[in-house]
């Protein structure tokens, strides 16, 4: 029902079916809520680029639901160096490791939304009304009032005296909050399809003096659900498709 996925990476453009919930879930990072287990994972992350490039290092996937109130994303990434230290709302998360979330409700490649979050619960959310490459401009004062976010670690934050195995994340994103362009902030109609697409960025590190600091003279990894093909994830016609469904 609401299995879309092989979980075979392809470069194809990725398609799930998200199934709509009865109850309300607990958005505690935990993923242990009964109703997670019903759907499936998509496909793991690929470069960004596709499989011309080679696969990630560390495995990340994630999961989607929705009720009347909110879109759910629940995601799982392994890391053996969990790290962020940006604590302040709206600061630019992807200088560190990052999870984003990328959404076009009515699919036209215009006025969309973006999400970043860290593992310290730090998020930046912002609103395009056209992508950078056609002019487009971030739009900082665009937040998402109701907003649930959570992070369950599996290790220890920005201690490199041990491995960590990873972390996992829950969103709750309300409707309502979707109030740019010119679709009505209200939850899909069944059979409703949206552009989405999430996005992980990671930085190879080093310790010095005890700390984590990104490797000089490296660029991050950019690791997706569904790949851009180009290093842009702001090329929303390639983003994947999500399709609401009871």
């Amino acid at each position: 029902m609401a299995i879309a996925q092989t979980g075979f990476a392809t470069d194809a453009r990725q398609e799930y079916t998200s199934k709509k919930l009865q109850t309300p879930l607990k958005v505690d990072g935990k993923l242990d809520d009964a109703a997670w287990r019903t759907v499936a994972w998509t496909q793991d992350f690929i470069d960004i680029e596709g499989s011309i490039k080679p696969k990630p290092r560390f495995r990340t996937r994630a999961k989607m639901l929705w009720d009347e109130d909110f879109f759910y994303i629940a995601a799982e990434l392994a890391e053996p160096q969990l790290w962020a230290t940006y604590a302040k709302h709206d600061m630019v998360i992807f200088h560190e490791h990052d999870f984003e979330v990328f959404l076009d409700p009515d699919g036209d490649g215009l006025h969309y939304f973006e999400f970043e979050i860290n593992a310290k619960n730090t998020s930046w959310d912002l609103y395009l009304a056209k992508p950078y490459k056609d002019g487009g401009k971030a739009d900082d004062g665009w937040d998402i009032p109701g907003l649930k976010t959570a992070i369950h670690l599996n290790g220890t934050l920005n201690e490199p005296g041990d491995k960590d195995r990873g972390w996992t994340l829950e969103i709750a994103m309300p409707w309502k909050a979707f109030n740019r362009g010119p679709r009505p902030a209200v939850a899909p109609k069944e059979g409703e399809e949206w552009r989405v697409n999430f996005s992980r960025v990671e930085w190879v590190l080093d310790v010095v003096a005890g700390k984590y600091e990104k490797r000089k003279g490296l660029k991050e990894d950019n690791w997706v659900w569904s790949p851009q093909g180009v290093i842009n994830m702001h090329v929303p016609e390639k983003w994947g498709v999500v399709k609401f469904v009871r």
